[in-house]
């Protein structure tokens, strides 16, 4: 997932949360249903089988991506026109989850369109979501985005278009704690597109 990204993490996820996020998704206009077949595939992410598709029902997917028995789960997601984008959910560090959306390869206005769904439902997905990333261009993709959100210590050697974090990981963060983020309860939020997230 190395072009435009937004990529959320969340402590405690669960099936329900994963139920809640797809839920509010649905509603904004990204759907894991391809709108023509009308099927949910689930996309391996392993290097030796990239790309393999394996059909599932919802509720399969629903229970797939509360990760209770995989590490990770890769899926599509599809807009109204057809358009899709690739979701990751894997275990990162220190039980947290990590929801990695790739919107990179879409076009600027369905893109736009996607970053802010994602946006207004990450909250609502887990009330313990620590912290996003959105870099729309994917510059900042080899950053150590688990180690900046989760850990607060990894450094940044550019900067994405927004990054959120908790206040105490800003704290002990060493490029965040001397900078002036933008209070957006429950983050901290820096980037050239803070108002706009």
């Amino acid at each position: 997932m190395d072009a435009g990204f937004f990529y959320s993490y969340h402590l405690g996820w669960t099936r329900l949360d994963a139920r809640t996020l797809l839920g509010d998704l649905e509603a904004e206009g990204l759907r894991p249903t391809h709108p023509v077949s009308g099927r949910t595939v689930l996309v391996n992410l392993d290097a030796a089988s990239l790309g393999a598709r394996s059909p599932v029902t919802r509720e399969q997917l629903l229970s797939i991506a509360g990760l209770q028995r995989l590490r990770e789960v890769g899926f599509r997601l599809w807009t109204d026109g057809g358009l899709d984008l690739l979701v990751r959910i894997r275990q990162a560090r220190a039980g947290v989850v990590a929801v990695e959306f790739s919107v990179g390869e879409l076009p600027e206005p369905e893109r736009e369109h996607a970053v802010s769904a994602i946006r207004r439902t990450v909250g609502r997905a887990s009330v313990l979501c620590i912290g996003f990333v959105v870099d729309r261009s994917g510059a900042t993709a080899a950053t150590d985005w688990d180690g900046v959100v989760i850990e607060g210590d990894a450094h940044l050697h550019s900067w994405p278009d927004t990054v959120a974090v908790r206040d105490e990981t800003a704290a002990r963060h060493p490029q965040l704690a001397v900078m002036d983020g933008v209070e957006m309860s429950p983050w901290k939020v820096y980037g050239n597109e803070v108002l706009g997230v």
